[in-house]
């Protein structure tokens, strides 16, 4: 296969989809899964037009993506912006096809993928950002999904830590601003939880609950990023703090901790503290000893090491971080703030720049711009 020829085709297969009406970013997608399936079909059965080849096969997949999103757009509608307290609806299409997607023949790791991509919402992009992982690696991990449950029957349902974890990528997705997913993941979290007896499927509602108490102060009038510490804590939702609080104590009392309950510990926290200074930094590095023990997570381990700084200083964040691998995202912004923190604005304006160069999204980049630019503003004067 002449993959030189797939490289050169893709500009003009993309503007074919664009003038159809896709706009880029779909028309990419879906000409990446176009060459997924070329690379799995050409080898034994070369078309004679491959331009065409991909143009229809990529229009396929664009139509078949804009059906979902539609269904899923239509299933949005019916729920309202906050979600409410209490179970959810009787029936749930939505739940059961994410447990028929967790196939038992998949791997947790493509089973999660395929859902994301068919069932969430997500694009490939998005979910390989999510994996940490390249684009071009999650589409062949979803094309090799698709291909093994093409065959089987969806009468056994998938393991339900896999079904939790595809929810709280869905709820990542809409709490990090990309795309608004977050309320429809708590219905079906909630939904879950009502039919479930389950310590981490509670842990996960109450995470959620606790993360999207904050949903209005993380955000100003401007739509810049507001950091946790900055945040005005009057506009945090209250009766949604008390309702993950308690739905997190009931958890907590049947000792058999979980993830999501020491992440939903770690919230509770934040949101029990009247101020940023009141945080129990402590309390917070100790629940994070735990995850790391439950997960060797990188990215836990990110996160416990800016706790350490705010619980014993930023020094001791620094020696924490130090142990890491450079390439944890995130990894250079904590270094800018602990250095920050340590009385070293040089160093962390020098970050901060970094940093902003490879966010994740538009509001963190514009957020780490601005943090450089007011310690270099400092530096000048």
């Amino acid at each position: 296969m002449d993959e030189a020829l797939l490289r050169a085709l893709v500009p003009s297969v993309i503007g074919v989809l664009v003038r159809r009406g896709a706009d880029f970013a779909a028309a990419e997608d879906a000409v990446q899964d176009a060459l997924v399936e070329a690379v799995r079909v050409w080898p034994r059965d070369p078309p004679r037009h491959p331009e065409g080849w991909l143009v229809t096969v990529a229009w396929r997949r664009f139509l078949d993506t804009t059906r979902a999103e539609s269904s899923r757009r239509r299933r949005e509608v019916r729920v309202e912006t906050e979600p409410v307290p209490g179970p959810g609806r009787a029936v749930d299409d939505t739940l059961q096809l994410y447990f028929l997607c967790a196939h038992p023949s998949l791997t947790p790791a493509s089973a999660v993928a395929l859902t994301l991509r068919a069932v969430g919402g997500l694009n490939t992009r998005q979910i390989a950002r999510a994996y940490l992982v390249p684009e071009a690696t999650m589409a062949r991990r979803i094309s090799r999904a698709k291909r093994t449950v093409s065959g089987v029957r969806f009468d056994r349902p998938g393991d339900i830590a896999t079904v939790l974890r595809v929810l709280y990528l869905v709820f990542n997705e809409g709490y990090s601003g990309d795309v608004d997913l977050a309320g429809e993941a708590i219905r079906l979290t909630r939904r879950l939880a009502a039919g479930i007896d389950h310590e981490e499927v509670a842990g996960l509602l109450a995470l959620m609950l606790l993360h999207h108490a904050r949903r209005s102060a993380r955000t100003g009038a401007d739509g810049r990023l507001v950091p946790l510490a900055e945040q005005e804590r009057g506009l945090w939702d209250t009766r949604l703090i008390a309702e993950g609080v308690d739905v997190l104590q009931a958890a907590l009392a049947r000792d058999r901790l979980g993830e999501f309950q020491a992440q939903a510990a770690v919230a509770a926290l934040h949101a029990d503290a009247r101020t940023a200074e009141e945080t129990d930094w402590v309390q917070i590095v100790e629940w994070y000893d735990e995850l790391v023990r439950l997960t060797d997570s990188p990215v836990v381990r990110l996160n416990r090491a800016v706790a350490v700084g705010e619980a014993d200083g930023p020094r001791a964040g620094l020696v924490a971080l130090a142990e890491l691998d450079p390439g944890v995202p995130r990894h250079t912004a904590a270094a800018a703030y602990l250095h920050e923190r340590d009385g070293d604005p040089v160093t962390a304006a020098r970050l901060y720049a970094r940093a902003a160069r490879v966010a994740p999204n538009l509001p963190e980049r514009d957020h780490l711009t601005r943090q450089a630019a007011r310690l270099n503003v400092r530096l000048r004067g």
